[in-house]
């Protein structure tokens, strides 16, 4: 009967230690990251954006499709605190509404990018040989374009809307997730546990996305984090050019677009929608930089 229950106090205890450094690494990770002032402020300014694309049809005072010709070009008041565009809808309502729009398409590329690019960068570092070759060359071909050309020549394809739009972020995004999770899986394939798990005869489906993937998410979400202003970016940059969100979408490049028209008489339509993509990019790039030096184990004082 002792012999039987050792085994499994044993077992309950190694569980508990493992809890107990989790938490641990956790605790560490959160300090690291408060202590960080710049990453701290980038993380509120994301938090922020998140809360009102949340609560947009709360917060909004108009609806931002509605034309009132009668009010159109108001500068700021507080009836109208960031004025009106040249159809009279409501500028600040437009933007309110615009963060659900861009914060979705950023998010949804660097989702699709980084699921496509682990998943063929797991596959290069950890079978190499023939496998490797073949994606490496396919990533360095997708490379070899600049990301914004590449875009525009999927949107040429597939014709402007803002779901083609997100697809082509997403594709210019894949060979930078690819490189990292490339690079990573060969590092860690080589250890010790590696091997002793597939000596076990576990599956390489279950090495790479169940021992593999957890130590290698940690460059991956920077990235991911960092890449997510870029993304935001590009996409604003887009349908500035009118290959994106088609009118009457409140979306921040599109209304960046429409306000260049009245740069001399009606800036505020240009300022706002600007200020606030900028606002939004330098967040992600403070909150990206605090979380690589929280995440790098070579950052440790």
């Amino acid at each position: 009967m002792e012999a039987q229950l050792k085994p499994q106090q044993e077992s309950i205890s190694f569980n508990e230690i493992r809890k107990q450094q989790r938490i641990e690494r956790v605790k560490e990770f959160t300090e690291k990251l408060v202590r960080n002032k710049a990453a701290l402020a980038g993380g509120l300014i994301v938090l922020f954006y998140i809360v009102i694309a949340l609560f947009a049809p709360v917060l909004a005072p108009y609806d931002p499709l509605a034309i009132d010709l009668p009010n159109k070009l108001q500068p700021p008041s507080f009836e109208h605190w960031m004025g009106t565009d040249d159809k009279g809808r409501d500028i600040l309502s437009r933007i309110l509404y615009g963060s659900r729009l861009s914060m979705s398409v950023g998010l949804a590329a660097v989702v699709f990018g980084a699921v496509f690019g682990i998943i063929m960068g797991m596959a290069a570092g950890y079978y190499g040989g023939i496998i490797d070759s073949i994606l490496s060359r396919l990533l360095d071909i997708m490379l070899a374009f600049p990301g914004i050309l590449l875009a525009l020549a999927i949107i040429s394809a597939l014709g402007p809307s803002l779901f083609n739009v997100t697809v082509a972020v997403g594709v210019f995004s894949v060979p930078l997730f690819a490189r990292i999770a490339r690079g990573s899986t060969m590092e860690v394939r080589k250890l010790e546990y590696v091997d002793a798990i597939r000596s076990l005869g576990a599956h390489d489906g279950i090495i790479i996305f169940k021992h593999i993937l957890p130590n290698i998410l940690s460059p991956l979400i920077v990235q991911g984090t960092l890449r997510l202003a870029t993304a935001i970016l590009s996409a604003a940059g887009l349908s500035f050019l009118g290959l994106g969100a088609q009118p009457p979408s409140p979306e921040w490049g599109a209304m960046l677009s429409n306000g260049r028209d009245y740069i001399f008489s009606a800036p505020y339509m240009a300022i706002f929608p600007g200020l606030t993509i900028a606002l939004l990019v330098m967040g992600c790039n403070l909150f990206g930089d605090g979380l690589r030096d929280a995440l790098d184990p070579r950052m440790k004082s």
